[in-house]
């Protein structure tokens, strides 16, 4: 009777060893209908894995799609969290946004003069507007300073023991004229920071549209 040349000891325990887990990890074969398509996943321990169908619990990671040949075909992306959904959607506003704006450049100027012109036109209209408000804080200072000279003939700024109490329409006067003064602050403040803030704009509008009519510019 023909026998079977023994296995070394070491042979068969590797080959018991190996498990389900080692074959898990290998490529499927091929199969004679070549239409036939398999998966390849990952599990969380990064063990990767092959089959025909896969398992509900992966069925939101990244998985990949192989033909009969087990050639990946296609990949199909992880369900992303609602952190990454919502950044995706930033993402995608931002370069949306961008194309827009390259729009705007492209049907609105012919030429980089048109844009410095529009420029200096803006520009100038914050000058004026800047100048108006500093010219009625000047008014409003001289008519603080009007003010405080009258509240010196009164207590509490006049010690006199004979000075009377301030009338309530002086008190009120300079309250307003006070407040008046720290609102017109702000607002030459912002006159400021709009002018920095358009001369920025323009000149980045400037410089965008110089790339794109030279062709030069990575398009949204």
């Amino acid at each position: 009777m023909f026998r079977w040349p023994a296995l070394p000891v070491a042979l068969v325990i590797a080959a018991l060893a190996a498990g389900p887990a080692d074959a898990a990890n290998k490529t499927p074969r091929k199969s004679a209908d070549k239409g036939e398509l398999s998966y390849k996943w990952t599990d969380e321990h990064g063990v990767v894995h092959y089959g025909d169908h896969v398992p509900p619990e992966y069925a939101k990671s990244e998985r990949a799609v192989l033909n009969a040949d087990g050639v990946v075909i296609r990949r199909l992306e992880a369900e992303k969290t609602p952190e990454q959904r919502a950044a995706d959607e930033l993402r995608n506003r931002d370069v949306e946004a961008r194309r827009q704006h390259d729009r705007f450049l492209l049907t609105t100027y012919t030429s980089v003069r048109d844009i410095e012109a529009l420029r200096d036109q803006r520009l100038e209209q914050i000058v004026g507007q800047s100048n108006a408000a500093r010219q009625y804080l000047d008014s409003l200072n001289t008519r603080l300073s009007g003010l405080q000279a009258k509240a010196q003939l009164y207590k509490p700024y006049n010690s006199d023991d004979a000075a009377r109490r301030m009338p309530d329409d002086l008190a009120a006067d300079l309250v307003r004229t006070v407040s008046e003064l720290r609102a017109q602050n702000n607002i030459v403040l912002s006159k400021q920071q709009e002018h920095a803030g358009v001369a920025r704009q323009f000149q980045a509008d400037i410089e965008r549209f110089a790339e794109l009519q030279s062709g030069r510019a990575e398009r949204y």
